[in-house]
C-alpha cells in the first residue's frame, strides 16, 4: 500500500539514521567542510562522530556547513511527484540557512514537470534536535491517520511552542561563525565565560552567562522548568529531548539529572531521549553543545 503522504526534512533535524529509516522519513543532507574546498555530505561521506573528533583533534580549524542544493531537493521530490504521493518538507529556520529556498526552488521545477504534484515546504523556525522532535510529531500525525492538510495545519500551529535551552563549551565557535550577536553583547569582555542561550522562533537570545559548565547546564534546566511551569499545558503535552555534541557520556548524565529533578517536582515523566547534535549546528557551537529541546506534541488529550 502506498503512503498517504511522505515526510522529508533537511539534515538539520539531527535524527539518528536508524530512527529516520524506522519512521520512513527522507533526509536531505547538509554539507560540511574543514578546508573550504572539499564539502562532504553529512551522514553520507562523514558521520557525526568523525566530524566532532576532527573538531577536537584540530583546534583552531573552524569547519563550515553548506545547505542542500536545489538539485539535491529536486532529486528527492521527483519520485514522489511521479507516483502522486504528496510531500511535506520540513526545513531549518530561514534565519539560519537558505535550505528552505533551495527546497522552494526545487518544488517549482518539479511542478513544471508534474503540475498536480503536492509539495508543502515548511519553515520549521527551529533547528537541530528540536527540528528532529518536530519531524517526529509530523510522523505521529501521519501514522495516526491525519490527512495531509490537517497535518500541515497542525504542524504550523505547534511550531511556535518550540524552544531550545542550551550552553556551549566556549564562545570561540559562536564568534567565528557570526552567530553571537546579542549573546556577545550580554557576555561583554569577560574571559572564560560560557553563555546560556535560548532559541525560539528562529532566533537566539542570551539567557545568562557563567564561568562553570555545571552552572550553565543547571541554568538550561531551570529555563526548561520555567517554560513548563508557565505553560497552560501539562508536561505530558510536550516532547522533550536532550541534545549533546562530542561527549555522549555527559549528555546521558545531563539527561539522567534532568529526569531526577523533574520527577522530584512531581512531574510524571519516565524518559527523555538523547540525540547527537549534528554538523549543521555543530560548526557554530563547537564540539560541546548541551541542552534541551521542547515542543508541544501534535496529538494530546
Amino acid at each position: 500500500m502506498s503512503e498517504v503522504f511522505h515526510i522529508i526534512s533537511d539534515g538539520s533535524c539531527d535524527l539518528p539514521t536508524e530512527l529516520v529509516q524506522e519512521k520512513n522519513v527522507t533526509v536531505v543532507p547538509f554539507y560540511v567542510s574543514f578546508d573550504d574546498e572539499n564539502y562532504l555530505k553529512e551522514n553520507v561521506d562523514i558521520d557525526i562522530r568523525d566530524f566532532y573528533q576532527q573538531m577536537v583533534d584540530r583546534k583552531g580549524v573552524y569547519p563550515k556547513s553548506s545547505m542542500p542544493s536545489v538539485h539535491d531537493y529536486e532529486e528527492v521530490f521527483l519520485p514522489y511527484a511521479m507516483e502522486g504521493t504528496p510531500v511535506i518538507c520540513i526545513c531549518i529556520t530561514t534565519k539560519f540557512s537558505g535550505s528552505m529556498q533551495s527546497a522552494l526552488n526545487a518544488r517549482a521545477l518539479v511542478l513544471e514537470k508534474y503540475p498536480l504534484a503536492e509539495i508543502t515546504v515548511i519553515d520549521a523556525t527551529i533547528n537541530t534536535v528540536l527540528q528532529g522532535q518536530y519531524v517526529l510529531e509530523a510522523v505521529e500525525l501521519r501514522d495516526s491517520g491525519a490527512s495531509y492538510s490537517d497535518t500541515v495545519k497542525r504542524l504550523e500551529e505547534i511550531k511556535s511552542t518550540g524552544r531550545i535551552f542550551f550552553t556551549v563549551g566556549n564562545m570561540e565557535y559562536l564568534k567565528h561563525g557570526g552567530r553571537i550577536g546579542k549573546v556577545a553583547a550580554a557576555a561583554g569582555g569577560f574571559l572564560n565565560i560560557r553563555p546560556v542561550i535560548t532559541l525560539k522562533q528562529g532566533e537566539i537570545f542570551p539567557s545568562g552567562i557563567d564561568r562553570g559548565r555545571k552552572r550553565t547546564t543547571q541554568k538550561a534546566l531551570e529555563l526548561l522548568l520555567e517554560y513548563i511551569e508557565e505553560s497552560k499545558l501539562g508536561i505530558e503535552c510536550f516532547s522533550i529531548a536532550v541534545g549533546y555534541g562530542y561527549d555522549q557520556e555527559e549528555g546521558v548524565a545531563f539527561r539522567d539529572h534532568a529526569l531526577t529533578v523533574l520527577q522530584s517536582k512531581g512531574y510524571d515523566i519516565k524518559e527523555i531521549p538523547t540525540y547527537q547534535i549534528g554538523a549543521t549546528i555543530g560548526v557554530h557551537t563547537g564540539p560541546y553543545p548541551l541542552g534541551f529541546g521542547i515542543i508541544e506534541k501534535a496529538i494530546h488529550s
